[in-house]
């Protein structure tokens, strides 16, 4: 295991929250207060609850600056003030806990605080602790040539290069298979 088990699962969050916006998808899948509570509850985000409108809408804003960060991974410096500012508008508060059956653990939002402070400062710290191991080239966009969706490369040898296998990753191997099978019949 390259990070912690938290830090491992505020990265799947903020992959999982610039991924719902329209600059990754090209439609906008989080559109209302029911989709912000199921992403919620995919996340397993806890302690948040009664969102409204104004949660929705500093979620957009934050999901629009964590994209940035993954568009700018050669450039280490932009990159370091992007999070730092994220983090640094988060109220942070770092506190053990071991809520929902979990063991101990360090959340870094203060309890209570608001949706997108809690993402901000939980997501914000995970992408800090990946700048800050030198693994800042693990954070990446599909290379599928029709996708912008994010990803976060754990894999061992770094190998990672699509947002899915099933669908990026396939589509690319056969199209790749198929362009060998036209070359190999032409020649």
């Amino acid at each position: 295991m390259l990070f912690s088990h938290d830090t491992e699962h505020a990265l799947g969050n903020v992959v999982e929250l610039v991924n719902t916006g329209p600059a990754a998808t090209g439609d906008e899948h989080l559109p209302d207060l029911v989709a912000l509570q199921a992403l919620v509850e995919r996340c397993e985000v806890s302690d948040a609850r009664d969102l409204d409108d104004d949660d929705l809408q500093a979620v957009l804003r934050l999901r629009d600056r964590f994209h940035d960060v993954f568009r700018t991974p050669d450039d280490t410096g932009l990159t370091v003030r992007r999070i730092n500012a994220i983090i640094a508008e988060a109220r942070t508060m770092p506190h053990l806990t071991d809520h929902d059956d979990y063991d101990w653990h360090v959340h870094f939002s203060a309890p209570g605080s608001q949706l997108a402070e809690r993402l901000a400062a939980e997501c914000g710290i995970a992408l800090a602790f990946v700048v800050a191991a030198g693994e800042l080239d693990r954070l990446r966009v599909c290379e599928a040539p029709d996708c912008d969706r994010v990803l976060v490369d754990l894999s061992r040898n770094r190998c990672r290069r699509y947002c899915d296998s099933r669908t990026c990753g396939n589509r690319m191997h056969v199209a790749a298979y198929r362009a060998r099978q036209r070359e190999a019949a032409a020649g």
